[in-house]
């Protein structure tokens, strides 16, 4: 913690939110250039590639029938066109099969840094042109395309695995600028995110791309629900998760925000993993509880520092 001190004291700005023990750290400009890959991975991500790519692999199926559920069981999702913030990581792995999986940029110091789920980039497969794309909808790329630097995943995701290791399914992602050199969090803005904000939220807002529309360019997901504690009944998945009750998230909608009110705008308190990566159904998510853990993350990344390796 003596480090969040330093780090926050040599950037000049520090918030806490009141009445939680969050990190919210806000971000200032950043000046960069382009890196020669920014304009390769805009050029390679084109409305078709971006549609055909896949989801990652989770325990996520194709949603039931509507009359599988009684109504008004499970709060509705409805496509809408996304928010600047809420993107998408496009790559394409050792098959040369495109791949996608959700994030949220967040603010920092350097602009340049996004929160995602560690199941979605844990892989030792090589993700060739892995690149953001925020605000991803309808095939476009409103804001253009950020490729990424470095992955920081916790060493003992890498070392128990998906199940195992379900404590610690999040991840931050450092951004190069796009190819006019601009960062992320200068082109879309930020959310700040909380540590250790408790289980039980009443207004949850729940943002995911699916990987199964009958669209030909799908939209993201959004839901308004609550939140509560879920202690996983596995041993193989140990450890306490935030769980919500949202309609038709199926896979690929992992890496997707838990979004909540605050002063300035939104709160990102959890991304879509966890618990068996996310959930066994459609209608029920989960996310890894953000604690000091995330927070390590967010600082090395934050300074640079080299990443963990599996």
């Amino acid at each position: 913690m003596n480090r969040f001190l330093r780090h926050l004291a040599l950037r000049g700005a520090a918030a806490l939110l009141l009445g939680l023990p969050a990190a919210l750290v806000p971000g200032t400009l950043a000046a960069a250039s382009g890196p020669p890959g920014a304009a390769a991975a805009d050029a390679y991500w084109t409305p078709q590639r971006m549609a055909s790519a896949l989801p990652v692999v989770t325990g996520k199926q194709a949603p039931p029938p509507p009359a599988a559920e009684p109504e008004g069981a499970v709060p509705p999702s409805h496509p809408f066109d996304g928010l600047p913030q809420v993107g998408t990581f496009f790559w394409t792995d050792g098959k040369n099969t495109g791949r996608f999986c959700g994030g949220t940029v967040v603010r920092s110091p350097g602009d340049n840094l996004v929160i995602s789920a560690a199941h979605c980039l844990r892989s030792p497969d090589p993700k060739r042109h892995l690149s953001f794309v925020p605000q991803y909808h309808d095939g476009l790329k409103p804001h253009g395309v950020f490729p990424v630097e470095s992955i920081y995943i916790d060493q003992r995701y890498y070392d128990l695995g998906t199940d195992g290791g379900a404590r610690w399914d999040y991840t931050v992602v450092r951004l190069g600028p796009r190819e006019d050199g601009t960062e992320v969090q200068s082109a879309v803005g930020g959310f700040d995110f909380a540590v250790r904000s408790g289980y039980a939220h009443g207004d949850v807002r729940l943002i995911g791309y699916p990987g199964s529309s009958d669209a030909k360019y799908p939209k993201p997901l959004d839901c308004s629900s609550s939140t509560h504690r879920y202690t996983s009944t596995d041993p193989k998945a140990p450890g306490d998760f935030l769980e919500i009750a949202c309609a038709g998230y199926v896979g690929g909608t992992s890496g997707g925000p838990f979004l909540v009110p605050d002063l300035t705008g939104y709160l990102l308190i959890g991304v879509i993993g966890g618990y068996h990566t996310g959930g066994d159904t459609p209608d029920i998510s989960y996310s890894s509880y953000f604690t000091d853990d995330l927070l390590d993350l967010y600082l090395q990344a934050a300074e640079g520092d080299p990443p963990a390796r599996r």
